[in-house]
C-alpha cells in the first residue's frame, strides 16, 4: 500500500496473516468457522510470481480463497478498509449467503474511499459433449499490495491466470495489476472458447437445416448426435431441428448474459486509471500499460459479443429457413392430396350418374356398356395421373 494507507495493512510474519480474534489464521490454513477449504498464496519476485507458504512483508501479495465464505475473514485479517469489508458483507458470497443469487450476480465494480476495488463478474465455460455453457462468478477485491480473489463455478479462470504468471507467460503490468491483468485476460479467453464452440454448433445445424441432404439414404438424412436433430425422409429437417435451435439460442442467451457484465464493469476500470482527483490504486499506480490492456481486453470482450449477436441472427435466419421448409412440405403434401381427390373423383362421378337407374338411359341396355364405363374411368384415371406426376404435384 502507498504511506496514506499504510495503517490498514496487517504487519505480516511467517505464520500469515495476524488479527485479533481470528488465532492461528494462516494462509493456507483457512479461516476459523470457514469450511476448511485450503487457500494459495503467491508473491511476486524478481524471477517472476510463485506461490509461497508465508505471506512476506513487503510485495504483492497474491491470494486464492478456497471458499466464497472465508473471504470476509481474509480480507478482515489482512487489513483491508471497514467500507471494504461492508462492501463484501453486501455481497452474494459472503457468509450470510447460502443460495444460488451467485448465479445472477450482475457484475460491478466498487471502490472504498480507501481506493480498495471490489469486481465481481461472471465467467463462463463450455462444455463440449453437450453443448452447455455453464457460469459462474468471479470476485476480486484489489488493494495497492493485496489482492484477494475467490471464484465459484467450472471456468478455472483463476488457475490459468496462476498458471501463466507462474509459468513466465507474457502479461502486461507489473504488482496486482498484472494480477488482475492476468485474471481479465483469462476471463474474456474463456468467453472467447465459448463463443467459438458456439460458433462450431451453430455452423453444424447451419448445414442440417440449410442443406438437409437427398434423402433417406443420404448421409444427413439421420441427422446428427451433437446438434440433436433428425430429418424426414424427404430430407427436410424433422422437428428436433426446432429444438436444436432454440437450445442454441438459449446458450447463447446464456453466454451472453456473463459477458455482458464485464463489458459494463471494463469501462468502470478504464475510468479508474482516468480518475485524476480519486483515489483509486490503478490511477495511483497506473501507467499507460495499464490503459493499453483494459482497452484490449474491452475491444476483444466487444468481439466476442458481436460474435455472438452474429450467431443469435444466424439461428434466427435458420429458425425462418426452417418454418418455411415446413409450409412447403406442407404445400407439397397438400398437393399430392389434391391430385388424388381429383383422381378419384372421376370414377366416383361416372359411378354416381349411372348409379341412379333412370328409365331412359340408354347406356343401361348395351352389351359392353359395363365394360365400356370401366374403360373410361380407367382412362380418365390415367391421364389424370400422369399429367399431375408430369406437373409435379405426384
Amino acid at each position: 500500500m502507498s504511506d496514506e494507507h499504510a495503517g490498514n495493512e496487517p504487519s505480516h510474519t511467517d505464520t500469515g496473516p495476524t488479527d485479533t480474534g481470528h488465532a492461528g489464521t494462516g494462509p493456507h490454513g483457512g479461516v476459523p468457522g470457514s469450511s476448511g477449504h485450503s487457500d494459495t498464496v503467491y508473491t511476486e519476485h524478481d524471477e517472476g510470481w510463485h506461490a509461497v507458504d508465508a505471506v512476506p512483508a513487503t510485495g504483492a501479495v497474491w491470494v486464492v480463497v478456497g471458499h466464497g465464505e472465508a473471504l470476509r475473514d481474509l480480507a478482515q485479517a489482512y487489513g483491508v478498509s471497514a467500507q471494504a469489508l461492508r462492501m463484501l458483507d453486501a455481497h452474494p458470497l459472503s457468509p450470510e449467503s447460502h443460495d444460488d443469487s451467485w448465479r445472477h450476480l450482475r457484475g460491478r465494480v466498487n471502490r472504498s474511499n480507501d481506493g480498495e476495488i471490489l469486481l465481481s463478474v461472471p465467467t463462463a465455460s463450455y462444455v463440449e459433449s453437450t453443448r452447455d455453457v455453464v457460469t459462474g462468478v468471479l470476485t476480486c477485491l484489489v488493494t495497492d499490495r493485496l489482492i484477494l480473489t475467490c471464484e465459484r463455478g467450472d471456468a478455472g479462470v483463476l488457475q490459468r491466470a496462476a498458471e501463466k504468471l507462474c509459468d513466465g507467460l507474457p502479461v502486461p503490468d507489473t504488482g496486482v495489476r498484472q494480477v488482475l491483468a492476468a485474471i481479465l485476460l483469462t476471463l474474456v479467453n474463456r468467453a472467447s472458447d465459448v463463443e467459438a464452440g458456439l460458433g462450431d454448433a451453430v455452423a453444424e445445424l447451419e448445414q442440417l437445416v440449410v442443406e438437409p441432404g437427398p434423402g433417406p439414404t443420404g448421409e444427413r438424412a439421420s441427422g446428427d448426435r451433437a446438434t440433436g436433430t433428425k430429418q424426414t425422409g424427404n430430407g427436410v429437417p424433422g422437428q428436433d431441428a426446432l429444438g436444436a435451435i432454440y437450445r442454441l439460442k438459449r446458450e447463447i442467451a446464456e453466454a451472453r448474459r456473463a459477458l455482458g457484465p464485464m463489458t459494463s464493469a471494463l469501462p468502470e476500470l478504464e475510468a479508474e486509471t482516468q480518475d485524476v482527483h480519486g483515489p483509486g490504486l490503478l490511477h495511483r499506480r497506473a501507467d499507460a500499460t495499464t490503459a493499453v490492456w483494459l482497452r484490449r481486453v474491452r475491444e476483444r470482450s466487444d468481439r466476442i459479443d458481436a460474435h455472438l449477436d452474429s450467431h443469435d441472427e444466424l439461428l434466427d435466419a435458420m429458425l425462418s429457413v426452417y418454418l418455411s421448409n415446413v409450409s412447403v412440405r406442407q404445400n407439397e403434401d397438400m398437393r399430392k392430396i389434391s391430385a388424388w381427390a381429383a383422381m378419384i373423383t372421376v370414377p366416383t362421378l361416372i359411378a354416381g350418374i349411372y348409379g341412379m337407374n333412370f328409365q331412359h338411359m340408354p347406356e343401361l341396355g348395351w352389351r359392353f356398356g359395363y365394360p365400356l364405363v370401366l374403360v373410361v374411368m380407367a382412362g380418365a384415371c390415367t391421364l389424370l395421373f400422369r399429367a399431375f406426376r408430369r406437373s409435379g404435384w405426384l
